[in-house]
C-alpha cells in the first residue's frame, strides 16, 4: 500500500469543507481559493476544483457572479448561499467532533 494514495484520500475527504470554509466570509474566484488552499499546504489543481465547485453550486451550496477584471478577462466569484452557510455550520460541528475523536484514539492533544 502506498502512503501517498492514503494521504491524497485524506485530503480529498476534507476538500469540500475547506472550500466552503474559504468562502465563509467573502466571495472569491478560483485563483484566490487555490492560493488559500496552497498556503495551507493542501495541494489542489484547477482540474480538481472546477468539478467540485460545480457540484457544490448544483447542490445549492454556492452561487457565483461575474466581475470585470482590470488585468484580464472577467472573473467568476463564488460565494456561499444561505443553504451553504447552514451546511458549513453543520460540517464544522462534525469536523470538531471527528477531530476530537481522532485525537482521543491517536492520543494527541486537541488544538
Amino acid at each position: 500500500m502506498k502512503i501517498e494514495n492514503t494521504k491524497a484520500q485524506m485530503r480529498k475527504g476534507v476538500l469540500e469543507y475547506c472550500i466552503l470554509s474559504v468562502l465563509k466570509d467573502d466571495d472569491a474566484y478560483v485563483a484566490e481559493i487555490l492560493d488559500t488552499l496552497k498556503d495551507a499546504k493542501l495541494l489542489v489543481v484547477e482540474g480538481t476544483i472546477y468539478p467540485l465547485l460545480t457540484r457544490l453550486k448544483n447542490a445549492g451550496l454556492l452561487n457565483y457572479r461575474w466581475e470585470e477584471s482590470t488585468s484580464g478577462p472577467p472573473r467568476k466569484y463564488y460565494g456561499l448561499t444561505e443553504t451553504g452557510q447552514l451546511f458549513l455550520k453543520e460540517l464544522t460541528t462534525t469536523w470538531d467532533e471527528l477531530r476530537h475523536a481522532v485525537n482521543m484514539v491517536t492520543n494527541t492533544k486537541s488544538n
